[in-house]
Order: structure tokens, then C-alpha cells, then sequence
């Protein structure tokens, strides 16, 4: 499920994304929370903080916010890759200044795919080290699929455009490097959703190449149990709730939640910046849009996925598609997708490949968090390095799996 707010079909057109607003007190105080901290922790670092050249840069690195340890234990930054905020999208290019093989549309999953930096870091590094120029477009949940891949569409152009015009100065990079690279998408989860979607609404523009993770488009009663009666729920209980002094104190205590959530946050994030207040700005505020949604009455995707099905086998339009399904993962539904594209890329020519690789759906999210033992090296230590170096392991298969394969048309 993802957001989108431009109607597919619409004329495409350079926007700036507005604010989305946050409705209920909850939220806000969540949100106020998070600044407070953001703001204790930068005073405490203040000395530490770099100036920043661009307005919104940021970083992708170790476990997202590059979390590190010194040798006495203290947490410390290790951020090593630099993302930047162009536009509505997330640019980050290869390290040290190398000319790209080629450029990536990225998407995440749902709700996860508002915060790309942040939740498939690790995945995005390790493309952009094998030489990919990564153009992340974040979204937020929404029941409406069509609108959503027209509005990514028009994001991700308006942003390719600026970068294919002016470059990236501050890389090195001129648009005489970047205007001839071939374009390739990578979509996990609902993410492949909406890269197929794309691939099908719109024959100019659309990448040479799609590696599709994890594709996954069940009904709403499926992704959802009990869906059909959650939006009159919600419209009955919600008014009787909000005059409750019972709902007053579960909102103060959902606060007190939270602040305790993120004092915890503060001890294992070692540097806040506003990057990470708009990361988590945008994860809270889809939760009351899909809740109003419901509150309105929607009971199902739209389109639903036999229509986008149906529209796959007779509107499929990239030439090359990567399948990728994971070998325990029992919400992908990447064989449904390969017997309704098999048709149509045979009918112009194209190639459709399938390989399935050891992980599971959130093997694409995960992170690298640095784990130090402590004085005493306990069964404990050993089976957490054990388990995170299997999952980084299937990542980094992963990522050289999509790269390997991305290699073959990019002449």
C-alpha cells in the first residue's frame, strides 16, 4: 500500500511534495517529542557537528544512522556514504567520485518506503558501491495503487531530469557523465508492485530493466484480516473515544511511550540531525491518512490485483525483468507475476528471468549495526554475530545478484 497524490493520466509536471498533515494529538506528540530529543542530542554533540554545505544532506551507511563503538565503549558516528535530498528524491551516487554504470529507481515497501534511507540503507550502499548512481523516491501508504505509481513516476522524473540537466557538483560528476547512463529499477515488496504498475501505465521513460524483489499484491481482506469491518469499527468507536477521559490517559501514556522509546533511541543513535526528524516525520505521519482511508469506507486496493494483473498481460512494456523470491517467504507471490508477464515479454521479444535466493521477505531491510562483546565473550555474542552475518550475507547475494544481472544490458 502506498500514497500517491497526482491522478495517473494527469498532465506530469515538477512539484514540490506538500506537508503532509498530521491528524490527532497523538501524533504530535510524538512528533514533539522526537524534536526534543533531536534537539537535547545535537546540543550535547554540538561540538562534534560538521557544517553542512548542502541543505538537506544525509547519510547512508552502517545501519542506517552508522551506528559505531570506541574502544571504551562509547557510541560513536561511522556514517561513510552521503545521500542527498533533491527534490522529493533520495540521490546517492557511487563512492569517491566514480563515474556510474548506470541509474537505479529504487523503491521500498510499504510504510518502510517513506524512510528508504533509513530502512534498506545497507541494501542501497551495497548497489551503490557495485557503481550504481541510486535514485531512492520515498512514498507513504496508501489504498490507492494507481495514483500512487503515477505520482512516483512524476517524482523520480522531475528529480532525474534536474540531476540528467545540472549533475552532481558536489561528486564530481558532470551531466555529460550521467545523461547516456542506462536506467534500471529495483522494487521490493510493494515497491515491485508499483515498479511493474509503472512499467505497464507508461511506454516512454521506463527503465530498460526491472529486478523485482518479493512481489507481493494480495486483497485488502488478505493483507489485512478482518478489513471489511475495521472502517465501521473505527467510525463508531473513534467519536465515543475521544470524549473518554480513558482515551485521554492511554494518549498521555502513549506519549510517555514514546519519550521512553526514544531516550532509548538516543542511546544507541549517536547523532541526531534534521535528517532523522524528517525520516521519522514521514513514518508517523501515514498511520492517521490510512486510518481516515479506512474511516471513509474503502474496503480494497484500487486498482484491485486481478485488474493489475490483467493489465500486466496486456500492457507489461520493459524490455528486461529480474524475478527475485526468497526461499522463505510465505506472503511472495513472485510465480503468480511470472506466469502473467511470461506471455507478453515473449510477445515483443524481452527476457524474464526467476531466481530464488536464500532469505526472507525483510532480507532486503536489513542493516548493519556494529556489535561489540563485551569483557566476557558469551554464547550470547556468538549467536547474535552469527545471525548477522547470515542476513548481511543473503543481502550482499542480493545486491550482487540485481548487479550481476543489471551488467548484461548495460552496453
Amino acid at each position: 500500500m502506498e500514497l500517491g497524490t497526482s491522478v495517473l493520466g494527469s498532465p506530469l509536471r515538477c512539484i514540490s511534495p506538500k506537508a503532509l498533515t498530521c491528524r490527532g494529538l497523538s501524533c504530535s506528540r510524538i512528533r514533539n517529542l522526537v524534536q526534543s530529543k533531536i534537539q537535547s542530542c545535537s546540543l550535547n554533540r554540538a561540538s562534534n557537528l560538521r557544517l553542512r554545505r548542502m541543505v538537506s544532506d544525509g547519510y547512508v551507511g552502517s545501519g542506517g544512522f552508522g551506528v559505531s563503538s570506541n574502544a571504551n565503549g562509547a557510541l560513536g558516528n561511522s556514517r561513510s556514504k552521503i545521500y542527498k535530498r533533491l527534490d522529493s528524491c533520495l540521490v546517492i551516487p557511487p563512492p569517491s567520485g566514480r563515474k556510474p554504470r548506470a541509474i537505479i529507481k529504487f523503491l521500498g515497501g510499504a510504510f518502510i518506503g517513506a524512510v528508504p534511507e533509513v530502512t534498506y540503507s545497507y541494501l542501497i550502499e551495497l548497489l551503490a558501491k557495485e557503481g550504481f548512481l541510486i535514485i531512492a523516491v520515498p512514498y507513504n501508504v496508501t489504498f490507492d495503487h494507481a495514483r500512487a505509481a503515477g505520482e512516483i513516476y512524476e517524482k523520480f522524473h522531475c528529480c532525474l531530469d534536474n540531476v540528467l540537466t545540472s549533475g552532481l557538483p558536489d561528486d564530481n560528476l558532470s551531466a555529460a557523465d550521467l545523461v547516456d547512463l542506462p536506467l534500471f529499477s529495483v522494487g521490493h515488496s510493494n515497491g515491485a508492485l508499483l515498479q511493474v504498475l509503472a512499467g505497464s501505465y507508461f511506454s516512454e521513460k521506463i527503465p530498460k530493466a526491472n529486478a523485482i524483489i518479493s512481489y507481493n499484491n494480495r486483497p485488502a481482506s488478505e493483507a489485512v484480516p478482518y478489513f471489511e469491518q475495521l472502517g465501521p469499527l473505527v467510525n463508531q468507536v473513534m467519536p465515543l473515544m475521544e470524549v473518554s477521559p480513558v482515551y485521554n490517559m492511554a494518549r498521555n501514556a502513549s506519549g510517555d511511550a514514546f519519550k521512553m522509546l526514544f531516550d532509548t533511541a538516543g542511546a544507541v543513535i549517536a547523532e541526531y540531525d534534521r535528517e532523522a526528524l524528517v525520516s521519522l516525520n514521514k513514518f508517523i505521519d501515514q498511520l492517521p491518512l490510512v486510518l481516515n482511508q479506512v474511516s471513509e469506507g474503502i474496503s480494497e486496493f484500487k486498482p484491485t490485483p486481478s485488474e493489475n494483473l490483467e493489465y500486466f498481460k496486456n500492457a507489461y512494456n520493459v524490455p528486461h525483468t529480474l524475478l527475485l523470491k526468497f526461499n522463505v517467504d510465505p506472503i511472495d507471490e513472485t510465480d503468480l507475476l511470472e506466469g502473467t508477464l511470461k506471455p507478453r515479454v515473449e510477445s515483443f521479444g524481452g527476457t524474464l528471468e526467476k531466481v530464488q535466493l536464500s532469505g526472507n521477505h525483510i532480507t532486503p531491510c536489513a542493516q548493519e549495526p556494529k556489535w561489540q562483546a563485551g569483557y566476557l565473550y558469551t554464547p550470547a555474542d556468538a549467536i547474535a554475530q552469527g545471525l548477522k552475518t547470515l542476513s548481511l550475507n543473503e543481502t550482499r547475494v542480493l545486491s550482487r545478484t540485481i548487479s550481476n544481472w543489471f551488467r548484461r544490458f548495460e552496453a
